[in-house]
């Protein structure tokens, strides 16, 4: 397996020259690198004007390996070929290095550029990437990955130290000024002076904070992309380190190497809204920095987030009336790591009647803006407190809870929403403060627990009766001045007080279904419901042929299969199904029957694509080149395969099984939209409408290819 390591941008304070300077003490040894034992010029190259010096230099490298290992490879020291390309009238340094050593059982290669920074002459960027590939070593390959990858994230770290000593050994020297390169026997012209001050244009700095640039000078460095996201689709992007120290925290050299690589990913493959850095760190911590791993996941969530509008939740939602009045939960201060800080007084919550007034999809959607308000808070705490703070604590209080609390309904919609948490929003939950639990909480407790990870589970701190007011409670993580009252501290909250909701304002399970329909419709999307024997159909007239339907939708619950008829003749107009065999109540507008039970497929209409199975989960866009003017129908019908069986999503099988309304009930959103071909740009499987901007992960695309040359569906499954 390969092995790759990718730098964050590091930017000197320094000119380029005086970093060169710098640099070139690095040899022929150097005593802070106690592995580097020497170097040799084995070829040297300068142009006749002094612009262009090319120099590769053999270095003698001492490995700390064990003894063992060096006398089974029969070699005491290890050599490696360096090349360094310096381009004075540009202002960079490339450097390449390869190992010689061993070199037909192992591959190390490297690249390393110095250059001008892009938005200020006056510094110096450094970036590097590396990758190793061991073929074979005696049986070792374990062990000398782990040798290689300790070396050499070692050295990283004394890079820029490195540096920065020779750089104040030349200012001991007197030396704080080395002029740029010019043209031998002539005065530089205007027009050479702006080609020396030309920045690289292949670097780009991304400072996604103006607070930060501030930090690092008084001057502008590039247009910010506010905390909110970094520029997405722009495989240049990089990330400076600085910014990773201040925002992100401290990383390790491999744990930098792999958040840059996930983000590069994201903007080559993602083409909606680029996560945010702080939300890709918590993928990658959940997962203990495994790429593979943490991109599943992080896929998973971009088309959950996609599918239920979740970037636009505290823009476009409020909470009903009844949740602001007895959801007994609210945000309160922040602890003394500056963390968020979120009191929930479950024990004074009515979550039976929460449930029977407002619906399982109501709480959860409940759960999400609060948890998107945590993300905001953590972000303004960041800059108020000149740190990386990503995660808030959680402060639970538990007085009041009984049998009551342990309502079956209740228990599960808590574990269908700590499944959704889990899922979306790893590494959030910095601290679990649990006060007075009573002799029920080990019940509740064991129900819910097996269903948390593990990394949070270590998070909670459990404290019985009065213990909390002791040695090691809650005045170790939250000052006193912030307490709430209702814990005999200073600070007032106001948080509700929940209590029991008035069974008044309890509904039914059609009304909560038809309310939870709604919140699906603030979007461009329209919804619908897909039923056994009664599928949905929108009519699209064609006028001019070789036109271009294009569609895009999520399938939000069950399996479905996706069909494209043709009709030389409109279908009557579209009448609503009443759905009297189903016992369900049917939403006006949500479920349409285009095609007459009389009308003869190859008589009345004609298939035009092949039917498309589409999988509970799935965000799928497509096009079809319309051949003919006419009437196209895009039907969705119900598939009758149990949307459990085709995920491999862990589930709660007594839990998810009571959240389906109807067994045999779909739910789509979608989105039509027809082009002229003239305005259709790109291939039959890269759709790019101007009025779409869809999420699409192009690296996990599948398309199928039909029977027809002018037409294609193409299909993007997120997973």
């Amino acid at each position: 397996m390969v092995q790759k390591y990718q730098s964050p941008v590091r930017v000197y304070k320094h000119p380029f020259e005086l970093i060169m300077a710098a640099y070139e003490r690095r040899f022929p040894t150097c005593p802070l690198i106690p592995m580097f034992v020497d170097s040799d010029t084995v070829n040297e190259f300068r142009s006749e004007d002094g612009a262009i010096h090319v120099i590769e230099r053999r270095c003698k490298l001492d490995i700390d390996a064990p003894r063992l290992l060096k006398k089974i490879a029969g070699v005491d020291y290890v050599y490696f070929i360096q090349k360094n390309s310096l381009n004075s009238r540009e202002r960079t340094l490339h450097i390449e290095a390869h190992n010689e050593t061993f070199s037909n059982r192992v591959i190390i290669n490297e690249l390393c550029c110095y250059s001008v920074h892009p938005e200020n002459e006056d510094w110096t960027c450094f970036e590097q990437s590396a990758s190793l590939d061991i073929k074979s070593f005696f049986g070792f390959e374990s062990t000398v990955e782990k040798i290689a990858m300790k070396q050499y994230t070692s050295n990283i770290k004394k890079g820029k130290e490195i540096i920065e000593y020779y750089l104040r050994q030349l200012e001991e020297e007197g030396i704080t000024f080395v002029p740029r390169w010019t043209p031998p026997a002539a005065a530089p012209s205007l027009e050479t002076s702006l080609s020396c001050k030309k920045p690289a244009a292949s670097l780009t700095v991304v400072v996604p904070d103006p607070t930060l640039k501030e930090g690092l000078s008084g001057e502008p460095l590039s247009t910010p992309s506010g905390a909110a996201e970094p520029t997405a689709g722009t495989p240049d992007d990089k990330l400076d380190a600085d910014y990773i120290k201040r925002y992100l925290g401290d990383l390790t050299p491999l744990q930098e190497s792999c958040l840059i690589r996930l983000r590069q990913w994201l903007q080559e493959t993602h083409k909606g809204k680029i996560p945010k850095d702080e939300h890709i760190l918590r993928f990658l911590r959940a997962r203990d920095f495994n790429i593979d791993k943490a991109r599943e996941t992080m896929c998973q969530s971009l088309t959950w987030r996609k599918q239920h509008q979740v970037d636009y939740i505290l823009d476009t939602w409020h909470p009903p009336q009844v949740l602001q009045d007895y959801y007994a939960g609210g945000w309160h201060h922040h602890d003394k790591d500056g963390r968020p800080l979120y009191v929930l007084r479950l024990g004074q919550m009515d979550t039976k009647g929460l449930v029977r007034a407002l619906g399982e999809e109501a709480l959860l959607r409940y759960v999400l803006s609060i948890n998107e308000e945590g993300l905001r808070r953590c972000e303004e705490n960041t800059k108020v407190f000149g740190r990386p703070i990503s995660s808030w604590t959680c402060l639970v209080d538990l007085e009041g809870l009984n049998m009551r609390h342990l309502w079956r309904p209740g228990v599960k919609a808590l574990l269908r929403i700590i499944e959704v948490v889990e899922a979306n929003y790893p590494e959030t939950l910095g601290r679990l403060l649990i006060l007075r639990a009573p002799r029920v909480f080990p019940v509740l407790w064991t129900l819910v627990s097996p269903f948390i990870d593990d990394n949070t589970r270590r998070k909670f701190l459990i404290y019985a009766g009065n213990d909390y007011q002791g040695p090691g409670g809650l005045l170790d993580y939250i000052d006193k001045e912030i307490i709430p009252d209702f814990l005999s501290g200073e600070c007032m909250c106001e948080v509700p007080e929940g209590g029991l909701v008035p069974k008044s304002l309890y509904r039914t399970a059609e009304e909560l279904e038809n309310e939870d329909l709604k919140l699906w419709t603030e979007t461009i999307y329209q919804s619908a419901s897909v039923f056994k024997g009664a599928p949905h159909e929108i009519l699209i007239q064609i006028v001019d042929a070789s036109s271009v339907i294009t569609w895009d939708f999520d399938v939000c619950k069950g399996d479905i299969v996706f069909n494209i008829y043709h009709s030389k003749r409109s279908p009557q107009p579209p009448k609503k199904d009443s759905l009297g065999a189903h016992s369900i109540t049917s939403p006006g507008g949500n479920n349409v029957q285009l095609i007459d039970r009389v009308w003869q497929l190859g008589r009345d209409y004609s298939m035009v694509e092949s039917p498309l199975i589409c999988k509970e989960g799935e965000s799928v866009q497509g096009s079809h080149v319309t051949r003919w003017p006419g009437f196209y129908i895009l039907q969705w019908k119900f598939h009758s395969t149990p949307a459990c069986a085709a995920t491999n999503l862990p589930r709660v099988d007594d839990v998810l099984a009571s959240l389906q309304v109807s067994s045999h009930k779909c739910k789509v959103m979608y989105y039509t939209e027809v082009i002229g071909s003239e305005d259709f740009r790109g291939s039959m499987t890269s759709l790019e409408s101007s009025h779409s901007g869809f999420s699409q992960l192009s690296a996990a695309t599948t398309s199928s290819s039909q029977s027809h040359s002018s037409s294609m569906i193409s299909r993007w499954r997120f997973c």
